[in-house]
């Protein structure tokens, strides 16, 4: 598979600020040796030797995010590498999409050659690495090294349970489904999908939404509508949501096209090709807040809804060396104090952004409060605290889902 790397940008640490180190490295267990800091089998990699409680020399770092995952954690990960020059000496970035992750990290994996050391992705990029056998289990492995993973938001400990020990939850939002809309187009805003269905026949062509497959806000909207319409289980796309297909193919009758990324679902918004479409708190905010979309637009929320939650994760490839493994997990550790974690507010990209308690946002950076106190909507908060909140769909229900409405519901409408 071609890869579709976007960027790729280096930080290199300073010399000094190391005094955390040592405060770090003895909060792991005692060491029994240590090894080199080549992947790929060079050196004893982490399957067969004992990971130190510190890396041996400092590592080079080369990170993969295929989720726009780095939005939230690079200032986290530029800060820990600029205090501790002793365990990570400097950081490649390079971004790419959740398609890329197999086709680009499997032959590394299989070669026993590594140039990935870390993989920042999604529920669906990690699902697929697990089916390709391509990750440390590192939960399983080493969570005694990443204890503030016990400090958990409940939703992200239970985003954590999803990923089977071979993904650390870095950030979580609670997703959606909301809406977004043109003030000056929907005067009668839909409050039920049976209302959305009703203005979609009134208004043909003028509401849309991405492929479930490429979009986070689709797939959401995709995965919350049982819950809203009463099927039979909303965890069983096969079997058990004959009400969600029987109203997405209705649906479909007044919808023009699905483009196959979010990012046109935007450009749609702001030229005024849509006016109203299922959205997320994440891309609800963000793109107001960097001029993609007009502050104009308004936001609504469905009387009785389950939020579906997401999270991004940090994974490890296989054949990785000990002394990476080790300084990767100091660097995860330290992700998930609230100070840190806290930056994840970022600009409302996955609002809010933290995944541990704690992280509030007057700990965030003072640009990103004046952010997200100028552009979140007043209710958001109290809506995620009032409304119910599930786990997406596990990864074989996911692709099911998936399948079906390819097949069902946006076949000759969709690119792909």
């Amino acid at each position: 598979m071609r890869t579709n790397r976007l960027s790729r940008t280096r930080l290199v640490a300073s010399v000094g600020a190391v005094a955390l180190a040592a405060t770090l490295a003895s909060c792991a267990p005692p060491s029994t040796g240590s090894t080199g800091d080549s992947a790929g089998g060079s050196d004893a990699t982490a399957d067969n030797a004992t990971v130190p409680d510190k890396p041996s020399k400092p590592v080079e770092l080369n990170i993969l995010d295929v989720a726009g995952n780095l939005k939230l954690t690079q200032p986290m990960i530029d800060e820990f590498v600029e205090k501790h020059p002793d365990i990570i000496s400097s950081v490649t970035y390079e971004t790419g999409g959740a398609p890329d992750v197999t086709g680009v990290v499997k032959p590394q994996v299989d070669s026993g050659n590594l140039s990935v050391d870390l993989v920042l992705t999604g529920n669906d990029g990690l699902s697929a690495g697990i089916e390709q056998d391509m990750w440390i289990p590192i939960v399983t492995d080493y969570g005694d090294r990443l204890s503030n993973m016990d400090n958990y938001l409940d939703p992200a400990a239970k985003m954590q349970d999803l990923a089977d020990g071979y993904g650390v939850v870095v950030t979580y939002y609670p997703s959606g489904p909301l809406l977004q809309y043109d003030p000056a187009v929907v005067t009668d805003v839909p409050s039920t999908p049976e209302e959305l269905l009703a203005w979609a026949k009134a208004h043909p062509g003028k509401f849309g939404y991405a492929r479930p497959a490429n979009s986070g806000p689709g797939r959401t909207f995709l995965m919350g509508l049982p819950y809203m319409l009463g099927d039979k289980d909303p965890k069983d796309p096969e079997n058990g949501w004959d009400k969600t297909w029987a109203y997405l193919k209705e649906l479909g009758q007044y919808v023009d096209n699905y483009p196959t990324g979010t990012g046109q679902v935007i450009t749609n918004m702001g030229d005024g090709t849509w006016s109203l479409i299922p959205t997320t708190t994440g891309w609800e905010i963000e793109p107001r807040t960097d001029g993609r979309l007009p502050n104009t637009l308004e936001a609504a929320h469905f009387d009785s809804f389950t939020w579906v939650t997401d999270a991004h994760y940090a994974a490890i490839p296989k054949g990785q060396s000990a002394d990476k493994v080790s300084a990767i997990l100091l660097l995860l550790q330290d992700i998930l104090t609230p100070e840190q974690n806290a930056k994840a507010y970022d600009h409302g990209y996955f609002y809010p952004g933290p995944a541990v308690k704690g992280a509030t946002l007057d700990k965030a950076p003072q640009e990103t409060q004046d952010t997200i106190n100028e552009y979140v909507r007043d209710w958001y908060d109290d809506l995620i605290e009032s409304e119910p909140q599930a786990t997406p769909l596990d990864p074989a229900a996911m692709v099911k889902a998936f399948d079906i409405w390819d097949r069902e519901v946006g076949a000759g409408k969709y690119d792909g």
